[in-house]
Parts: structure tokens; C-alpha cells; sequence
């Protein structure tokens, strides 16, 4: 019997245009009803051969059938078990051919891939689903083909530049030409376009801009609201303030929900969008939530989810993020007089509920910091007899 191990050594969490790495081994055991007697067909075990590829699979609500439009004969079978049609696939790269594995012994390969710069983020949302799997084929001499998938995540790099024009900055060397030059410094570093998008990323999430509103409604004004900035990458904490001193109307509490938006793009170019999700309470991924009354300031810190997708657009799909606040006021008298000496709260207050939505804008982080939060799931095993 053959023991197949797959792990990934860089990780599970990746962003676009990164590389991953997974190392394969090919274990020659022996199973236990074979221990006492053994023939010469045990002690050796033949592979024909074995491969490795990256599949992207996409999965709608509706009857769908992308996978019609790529090549079947570069990329192995879609299983039964397999949710979706693949929509992107890498080439099968093969491990080893004929190969011959002694009673005892272990045989080691090593799959090295590059992710494509513009390639979907796994999502996994009311209407579309993108998943990545690596997929390991091998076959005994004589017996079926053998496939484990080992799933994987990606994370957009950058929505903001599109990607050939980044590939246009690091091929342009005027630039480089009119910097003064060090003949006592190191090689300059070529940059690529996934360091170029990951340092325009670390300059929009660092930037701090912030930003006041005032809310009102027809009554008058509720309060004011500072947000320090708006462009967050995963981990990082929302953070704003809340001032109701300059309120005419009383703001008894005040929830704020992280809420996702799911634009589903049509195909007819008449109709660039024919469905965009209401986000109900069950799409909020995160939520603040605080009884105001009485209070002239209040904070708001809301973190962001580490699992969630950052916002993307690609053919299919497009997602946003937004802040969506509900404010309870009134207009009754509810905090005491100065000269009242025991006060009570009414029994029944008149109340109003108005919504406000404030779009957000929320980036990858470094997948190490999404990697050292998780837990398992980056070996797999294959018994092949």
C-alpha cells in the first residue's frame, strides 16, 4: 500500500500573483495482513505516474455551465463531489513518470505554482461562490486514477489599480533612469506588480483621513460622527466617535453593523447589473451596539473579521462593504432637571428609527496574519492500494 501526504509549506491563505508551494511524498507501508508473509509484489510498488494542478471552481444559486467555455483536456476530471464549474485551472505540471517505490522507502516531490495577479478571491457569498483547490492525481499500474484536493484561500490584491497598469510601472524604466545613482549601494530590487499593488495597499490603509458627519432627521439634528479613515484592511479596527452634545433630538441608542453588498453583473451588455443583495441581519459580520441616552460622546470600535472577503470586481461579481447605523431617538424630555430630586423613568416613550449607510472600504492583509490565526487544515492524506 501507498501512502500519499500533501502539505502546504507556505501556508493556506495567499494573495493574488503569490506563489504556494506543496510538498508531496509517496509512502511505501505495509498493511498489517501482510506482515507475517510477504511476496515479491509487496516489497515493490509501481506509480505510472502522478501530476498537480490549481482549479478555481465557481458555484452560483442558479443552473450554471462556465466550465463549457475552457479546455477539458488540459485539466483532470470534475468529480461528483466537486461543488461548481471550473472557471480557471493551471496547467497539470507531472510529478514523476514510472516510478518505483521499495518496501519502507518514501519518495518526495515538490509542486510550485504562481497564482494569476488578476484571478477571483474565494468568496463565498448569497448568490456566487469561488473555491480553490489543489488537485493531486496519481494512478497504480493497473488500478483507477486517485485524486485528493486540498483547499486553499485567496484574497484580491488590489481593486483600486488595474493590473496592466501595474505591469506597465514596472516595465518602465525612465523612472529608474532619472534617480541618481549609488555606486556603494546594493542592487536595486526589481519590482513586480504584486509589490507594487501590496505598497499601494500599505499607503491607502495607513492614511488617515478623517471624515464628520452630521446626522439628522426631520426633526432635527441627532448628532455628529467622525470616522478616522475608510480604507481598513482585514484585523484592523473600525474606530469612530460619536457626539451628541450638538443633538437637538434626544438618540436614546445606536447600532452599527459591518454588512456586506453583492452586486451579481449580467451577461447582456444592455444590463450591466441585474441583482444587488439587500443585506438583512443575517449578512452582518460584525456589530457595535450601545445605549446613548444621557450620553454626550460615545466610541465606536468595530473589528473586522479576519474570514471575511475583501471587497473585488470581477466579471461575475462585484463586493462592497458599508456601515449600516440605526439611530432610536425621541423627542420626549428624558434626562432630569437639576432641581428634581428623585426621578423616574417613563413607562412608554415615543420612539423613531432611522438608517443611515456609510460605504467602507476594506483591503487584504498579509495572509501570515490570517495564517497564524487558523488552525490545521493544510495536510492531506491518500491511501492508494
Amino acid at each position: 500500500m501507498i501512502e500519499l501526504s500533501a502539505k502546504l509549506t507556505t501556508g493556506t491563505v495567499y494573495l493574488a500573483g503569490e506563489a504556494l508551494e506543496c510538498c508531496i511524498t509517496f509512502c511505501h507501508t505495509t498493511q498489517p495482513e501482510h506482515r507475517n508473509s510477504q511476496s515479491h509484489s509487496d516489497i515493490l510498488e509501481n506509480l505510472a505516474w502522478a501530476s498537480a494542478q490549481i482549479h478555481c471552481f465557481y458555484s452560483t444559486s442558479g443552473n450554471s455551465d462556465k466550465s463549457a467555455a475552457f479546455e477539458k483536456t488540459t485539466a483532470l476530471e470534475v468529480t461528483s463531489c466537486d461543488i461548481g464549474d471550473v472557471v480557471f485551472h493551471t496547467k497539470p505540471k507531472i510529478l514523476f513518470c514510472d516510478l518505483t517505490i521499495p518496501l519502507g522507502e518514501t519518495k518526495t516531490f515538490w509542486y510550485r505554482e504562481s497564482l494569476p495577479i488578476e484571478a477571483a478571491p474565494s468568496y463565498r457569498g448569497t448568490n456566487v461562490k469561488y473555491s480553490y483547490k489543489i488537485t493531486i492525481a496519481t494512478q497504480k499500474v493497473g488500478s483507477h486514477i486517485k485524486m485528493v484536493r486540498i483547499p486553499f484561500r485567496v484574497l484580491p490584491i488590489s481593486p483600486i489599480m488595474n493590473m496592466q497598469d501595474l505591469a506597465a510601472l514596472c516595465g518602465n524604466e525612465t523612472t529608474e533612469e532619472l534617480q541618481p545613482t549609488n555606486p556603494f549601494s546594493e542592487e536595486r530590487k526589481v519590482e513586480t506588480p504584486l509589490t507594487m499593488a501590496l505598497q499601494v495597499l500599505q499607503n491607502l490603509t495607513a492614511r488617515r483621513s478623517p471624515n464628520s458627519y452630521m446626522i439628522t432627521n426631520t426633526r432635527g439634528k441627532v448628532g455628529r460622527f467622525c470616522l478616522f479613515k475608510s480604507a481598513y484592511k482585514l484585523g484592523e479596527d473600525i474606530v469612530g466617535t460619536f457626539d451628541f452634545s450638538v443633538g437637538t433630538v434626544t438618540c436614546m441608542q445606536v447600532s452599527v453593523a459591518l454588512q456586506p453588498e453583492e452586486i451579481v453583473k449580467s451577461k447582456t451588455p444592455a444590463k450591466n447589473v441585474i441583482k444587488q443583495d439587500s443585506c438583512s441581519r443575517s449578512m452582518t459580520v460584525a456589530r457595535y451596539h450601545e445605549v446613548t441616552l444621557g450620553l454626550t460622546h460615545s466610541e465606536l470600535i468595530l473589528p473586522i473579521p479576519l474570514h471575511i472577503t475583501p471587497a473585488f470586481d470581477v466579471n461575475d461579481v462585484s463586493l462592497r462593504w458599508r456601515l449600516h447605523f440605526e439611530f432610536v431617538t425621541t423627542n420626549e424630555k428624558l434626562s432630569p432637571n437639576s432641581e428634581e430630586m428623585d426621578w423616574n423613568a417613563p413607562l412608554n416613550v415615543p420612539i423613531e428609527t432611522m438608517v443611515w449607510n456609510l460605504p467602507v472600504k476594506i483591503y487584504s492583509t498579509l495572509p501570515k496574519q490570517i495564517t497564524q490565526h487558523s488552525v490545521g487544515g493544510d495536510a492531506y492524506t491518500l491511501c492508494i492500494k
